[in-house]
């Protein structure tokens, strides 16, 4: 596991300095422990679009997954994992669910729901257990993913980290309006 450059204890969500507390790559490195699970927390430039992240990291925006919090109609949540350059199927999603509503919360609320803030989100050290809905295109592939702070990305073996979160892996995205 490569630790980021990270002296000062940061708030899980923002970065700024707090005395107290794990910082939010922490709580990813803390959880993956607890789990078993191989996680590499590394320390990137900030970017400002996932498209960016995955030049910074080299990688194609397919090898990156977007941890998107999606609210159920009941008011509880769920971790969607979707690769960088798709997007959720809603119906897909909605019947593997088997409800007839689902919405993406404002970052506020996913980040009250969390613990983490957009650009950071991850089932990992989430401050909720929710569970997890995994793309099954990321089946047998080493993935990028929100590390809990920003300028930070995780790398993990997608079924491992399906395994180890009881993840349910299904087809629930689609490619991307063409622009």
């Amino acid at each position: 596991m490569v630790a980021p450059t990270v002296t000062d204890k940061t708030s899980t969500a923002t970065g700024e300095t707090t005395a107290d507390g794990p910082t939010g790559t922490d709580r990813v490195r803390e959880h993956a422990e607890r789990l078993g699970l191989d996680v590499e927390v590394v320390q990137r430039p900030e970017a400002g679009s996932l498209q960016e992240a995955a030049r910074l990291l080299s990688l194609d925006p397919a090898d990156i997954a977007k941890s998107l919090v999606v609210k159920r109609h009941d008011g509880d949540f769920l971790f969607a994992l979707i690769p960088g350059d798709r997007q959720i199927s809603w119906p897909k999603l909605r019947t593997l669910v088997g409800v007839n509503k689902l919405s993406m919360p404002h970052q506020d609320v996913a980040l009250a729901a969390t613990g983490y803030e957009r650009g950071t989100i991850t089932p990992l050290g989430s401050t909720t257990d929710w569970p997890v809905y995994l793309d099954e295109s990321f089946a047998g592939r080493r993935i990028a993913m929100g590390a809990g702070a920003h300028g930070h990305s995780a790398y993990v073996d997608a079924d491992a980290l399906a395994e180890a979160l009881g993840a349910t892996v299904a087809d629930i995205s689609e490619p991307l309006p063409e622009r």
